[in-house]
């Protein structure tokens, strides 16, 4: 007799055979002190890792509540999206990821190019009072035209958005001057600041929006292909809006002020109108927007960067202005230097901020989601960073943040990066223009001398019908 796992049996007898190879088929082996069927075993070992997975994404998603609340409450944007990656990174015990992210973006040659470039052209050319020569051009022929002045105005602030991608920087130029015209012709202080509001996501349309370099950037594509493929969807939003403040301006008669509206404007308005516009200033604006769609479209000699572009139209900027260089140069400089620390600044924390949320687990989670249906990839691209932005007040962190996290993973459930990416830019734009509390609304509040709410309330149904619109034809 011998003794096989403790039971006495005959040696190399069918018993032994069937004992021992039962009993090796019902348990696994006594290391460690476990005592499980091998099924049992790796059933808890699948359940403890999601346990341990969701966790880790459910945190994120507290991170995100959290984060979203400070963005409400205007906490420095920099800062709140830099210590919530920071933040998940650490508790997913991958903490370099944020600082290598953090290194990597900050040294992202193109953007850093883009961006510095066209803020620095947009200083001098506030500097030089070139945009409001371009301004008081456009709004001479308009002042006769009763209600029709509201998309009149929105359309000449949508075209003016284009040279000038600061929306709050297009929206003191254009605001300053059209708003008193505005007035003077009839139409209430409210419409006439929701009327320049509206036209503040023409930037979309711009080679140097940050956004539109970024999505270029991902989708290894010319900036200028990238802004040809979402130009019909924009033009589409740009209708949208145009006929949706029209109507819901009419529908408040807001071509009828009372006398208490008009004499509650204050008399104070600022910026008034050229009195002798210099047309060569009028196009100073439009210079790099005029040398870039040449260059990529008609003119092969002519083709050059975003950065490339902004110097020379800085450069005629100079020759037809006529001012101070070094002020000038100054200028430029610091724009350049405002370019990076405010625009780069944001999107270099939102990268942190969506290497947090790789670190954490919840971007697999929501990527895994987004490829069982192509209809919620559409919802989520469109409604995610609209609903942001309208919260937040900024489309710029809500749209980095998606585009840097989820964008890049279109081809996993169906979708382009770069349809993807401009859905998210678009509507992003789109949600911060019905925000009372985006920095823009406050600007031209101000200047209409009414409540921001009362410019929200005519741009909030044009703008929930045109992101309702993007989702269902863009994808």
């Amino acid at each position: 007799m011998c003794r096989c796992k403790g039971y006495p049996h005959y040696k190399k007898s069918d018993k032994c055979e069937t004992l021992t190879a039962g009993r090796n088929s019902e348990f696994s082996h006594f290391s460690r002190g476990e005592f499980f069927p091998d099924s049992e075993k790796s059933s808890t070992q699948k359940i403890n890792r999601y346990i341990s997975m969701s966790i880790t994404a459910w945190i994120a998603v507290l991170v995100i509540i959290a984060t979203i609340y400070c963005l409400i409450k205007r906490y420095e944007t920099r800062l709140v999206l830099f210590t919530a990656g920071l933040f998940l990174c650490c508790i997913s015990m991958k903490p370099m990821a944020a600082l290598d992210q953090f290194a990597k973006s900050m040294t992202n040659a193109s953007l850093i190019m883009a961006i510095c470039g066209a803020m620095g052209f947009a200083y001098v050319v506030t500097h030089t009072s070139c945009d409001r020569h371009l301004v008081s051009l456009l709004a001479a022929p308009l002042k006769r035209l009763g209600i029709l002045l509201i998309p009149a105005a929105t359309a000449v602030t949508f075209f003016v958005n284009i040279a000038i991608p600061s929306a709050a920087g297009c929206a003191a130029a254009v605001g300053a001057t059209f708003i008193p015209v505005m007035i003077r012709a009839g139409i209430r202080p409210a419409a006439a600041g929701a009327a320049i509001l509206m036209g503040t996501y023409g930037s979309i349309l711009s080679p140097g929006m940050s956004h539109n370099n970024f999505v270029a950037g991902i989708s290894k594509m010319n900036v200028m292909d990238l802004i040809s493929l979402h130009t019909p969807f924009s033009l589409i939003m740009m209708g949208i809006g145009l006929v949706g403040i029209t109507i819901v301006c009419l529908v408040l008669r807001d071509n009828k002020p009372t006398a208490e509206e008009l004499a509650a404007y204050s008399a104070k308005e600022g910026g008034a109108p050229i009195e002798k516009i210099n047309f060569l200033k009028a196009l100073a604006p439009l210079i790099p927007l005029i040398i870039l769609v040449l260059g990529n479209k008609y003119v092969p000699a002519l083709k050059m960067g975003v950065a490339q572009a902004m110097v020379l139209g800085a450069i005629f900027t100079l020759l037809v202005s006529w001012c101070d260089p070094q002020k000038f140069s100054k200028e430029f400089f610091r724009g350049m230097g405002n370019g990076y620390g405010d625009v780069m600044g944001i999107i270099i924390a939102a990268g942190v901020f969506a290497a947090g949320l790789r670190s954490a687990g919840l971007i697999d989670a929501f990527v895994t989601a987004l490829k069982a249906s192509n209809e919620l990839a559409r919802w989520g691209g469109s409604l995610g960073p609209f609903v942001l932005a309208v919260i937040t007040g900024s489309g710029d962190a809500a749209t980095f943040a998606f585009n840097e996290a989820v964008t890049p993973h279109a081809v996993n459930f169906g979708m382009q990066v770069p349809n993807l990416g401009s859905l998210a830019l678009i509507s992003g734009s789109l949600g911060r223009t019905m925000s009372p509390i985006a920095g823009v609304v406050i600007l031209l509040s101000g200047l209409a001398m009414v409540p921001p709410i009362q410019l929200v309330k005519r741009t909030a149904v044009p703008m929930i019908v045109a992101v309702i619109t993007l989702a269902l034809i863009m994808v």
